[in-house]
């Protein structure tokens, strides 16, 4: 478009890909997104500094905040998103919903704020009957909300939520709403210009969620008839209308078991998930906030729109699935994304990046589009089988399970699918992926040290003069020995180096598969990436070494708390 870039940084994202990428980059202050991504007065600086016209907020931080949008407006600059009066109106989920309520706009059964005291909030709950979910009233993204099922976890789930909200969001009033079991999550798309013209992009199913945020997204949605879907799309037009809108939105709704559906908040800027939209109708939506932003109209009609196929993305985190969705942080020692026809990848790292302790754990969206749903979805999982990352703990391995469950492929899912499916976020250690890990580990080392040696050139790799003792393998109870037509005989099994490009290794199995591993050795500790899993090896000394001094009755935390 011919537009000049300018990206914002903190401390800890300075090398980030994002700042290298721009035509200019300016710094706003430390890591703690309070005092950087979360400060207004160091972004209207930095825009200041920039020469810049306009400020696109993204999808989180000060995206959906009335105030920035509004100082921003003081300041000269184009905010490329909806007015501060229309994001006002929307964030705050009491507000939000006495507005569509006048439009006829179905709603969940609540309590829409008022007094927040904590008995208060308990006897309305009681009231909205159980179970309940409370959620803050000035934010979104599924933080701070929180479930009561019984009497006994209402005081808990409402000081949970309170305290949440306020550190999310800097406001603590709550919102409560009655939770409907095994329900869907339905959200449109919604794009208005400043002349009056309003369409939507069709529906995305985000009912895979943890912790109430999304894992998994996709287009169409399996729950709906054409009927449903209909009714569903104009509702959000009814609500987008509602609040005068402009710009790119997304209308939240929640589906309940028997097929009704109502309004559950409007989330005023672009998603996470806004790649789905994009690749069945061949928008870029970027393009089109940026379009109207600057005053043009709206280059088709509603009627012009027509989805094709189906698309899914899932979230690539930083996290543990076995340990509750712990997240993890360090370095990234290895990242090597698929490159598979009709895949994308949308991230912000690279190999040798820190994931920091500071911000939200995704690091990546994989989008993969087919002409129907099982094709797009086979798509995804091999993309995440040929996925490699390495150095911390992600959900990769989960998301691959995930999408080959039957329920999934069988569209039986909800918002409590994960907790429902409980081996999915099992750890499963698997013999066969350890030993091929091990072997894997084996022949690269061998590799190596073949290219690296000074020895004779006719001599194999390992030679010995002892040609009954084999080497040992770092690695495992392995032992292995070269032979003169370069099969290499790993426990007396031949193996083949069939291709090998830095830690990319094409193995030839001894039943006569060919195989593909990445190899990364990262300190005293070996990453290794197989179409079963990643494996994490620690290479055995070979000679005897001192013991680590360790304190006794010292704790170790598995990251800064």
């Amino acid at each position: 478009m011919g537009l000049r870039t300018i990206a914002v940084f903190s401390d800890a994202d300075a090398s980030a890909l994002h700042v290298r990428f721009a035509d200019h980059a300016v710094r706003l202050g430390p890591a703690p997104a309070r005092e950087s991504y979360l400060s207004i007065e160091a972004i209207l600086r930095a825009a200041a500094l920039s020469g810049a016209e306009a400020v696109h907020p993204g999808y989180g931080f000060l995206s959906e905040n009335h105030e920035f949008a509004l100082a921003c407006r003081s300041a000269g600059l184009t905010f490329i998103g909806p007015t501060p009066e229309t994001i006002r109106a929307m964030g705050l989920k009491r507000e939000a919903k006495a507005l569509v309520a006048q439009r006829g706009v179905p709603l969940v059964p609540g309590f829409d704020g008022g007094d927040q005291s904590t008995e208060q909030l308990k006897h309305h709950a009681r009231e909205v009957g159980l179970p309940v979910i409370f959620k803050p009233s000035a934010g979104g993204g599924g933080k701070g909300m929180k479930i009561a099922r019984t009497e006994a976890e209402l005081e808990r789930s409402i000081e949970s939520a309170r305290r949440e909200a306020q550190n999310a969001f800097g406001n603590s009033t709550l919102i409560i709403e009655r939770y409907l079991e095994r329900a869907r999550h339905i959200e449109v798309q919604v794009l208005g210009d400043t002349h009056g013209n309003l369409v939507h992009l069709f529906e995305r199913e985000c009912s895979i969620q943890r912790r109430h945020q999304k894992l998994i997204e996709e287009s169409p949605s399996t729950a709906l008839d054409p009927a449903q879907r209909a009714a569903i799309c104009q509702t959000a037009l009814e609500v987008a209308r509602a609040a005068n809108y402009t710009n790119a939105g997304t209308v939240e709704l929640i589906l309940a078991e028997d097929g009704t559906f109502s309004f559950s908040e409007m989330n005023t800027r672009l998603q996470v998930e806004h790649r789905v939209t994009e690749r069945l109708l061949g928008l870029d939506l970027v393009e089109q906030q940026v379009r109207v932003a600057r005053g043009e109209r709206l280059a088709f009609t509603q009627a012009e729109l027509t989805p094709r196929g189906h698309a899914i993305e899932a979230r690539l985190c930083a996290e543990d699935p076995a340990k509750s969705f712990f997240p993890s942080a360090g370095r990234v020692v290895d990242w090597h994304p698929p490159t598979l026809d009709h895949v994308t990848v949308d991230t912000g790292i690279e190999s040798g990046a820190e994931i920091s302790v500071h911000y939200d754990s995704m690091i990546a969206k994989i989008i993969a589009w087919s002409e129907d749903r099982l094709g797009a979805t086979q798509l995804l999982a091999r993309a995440l089988d040929q996925l490699s990352v390495q150095g911390v703990s992600t959900n990769r391995e989960f998301l691959a399970s995930l999408l080959r469950d039957p329920d999934f492929l069988a569209g039986r899912i909800h918002t409590g699918f994960i907790a429902e499916h409980p081996k999915l976020t099992e750890a499963r250690p698997l013999a066969t992926r350890d030993q091929l890990a091990a072997v894997a580990a084996t022949l690269f080392a061998f590799e190596r040290n073949k290219a690296s040696s000074s020895h004779l050139p006719h001599l194999p790799s390992g030679f010995r003069n002892n040609r009954f003792a084999d080497q040992r393998s770092d690695y495992g109870d392995l032992t292995y020995r070269a032979t003169a037509d370069g099969t290499v005989l790993i426990n007396d099994l031949p193996w083949r180096i069939l291709a090998s490009d830095g830690p990319s290794l094409a193995l030839q199995t001894p039943d006569g598969q060919q195989v593909r591993v990445r190899v990364i050795e990262a300190g005293p500790k070996t990453f290794v990436h197989t179409h079963l899993g990643d494996v994490v090896l620690k290479p055995k000394p070979r000679y005897p070494a001192h013991r680590d001094v360790v304190l006794s009755g010292g704790l170790i935390a598995p990251m800064p708390g």
